[in-house]
């Protein structure tokens, strides 16, 4: 397993073991919760770029 598979796994098996929030109970958005929130990706001249991702829940900025 590489190491950014085997950091997933650890994420989000932390992330859905809360306490109250457990997969597969009823009502539990324990998986959503688990859901990245940033998108992580290196460019070609070594830079990291780290933008919100699309599917997050809460995103920085002013409220609508």
């Amino acid at each position: 397993m590489s190491e950014d598979a085997e950091f997933e796994r650890k994420r989000r098996d932390q992330l859905t073991s809360a306490p109250g929030d457990k997969p597969g109970r009823a009502g539990s958005d324990a998986e959503q919760s688990a859901a990245p929130r940033i998108e992580v990706t290196e460019t070609e001249s070594g830079a990291t770029r780290i933008d919100v991702a699309d599917t997050a829940a809460v995103r920085p900025g002013a409220p609508e």
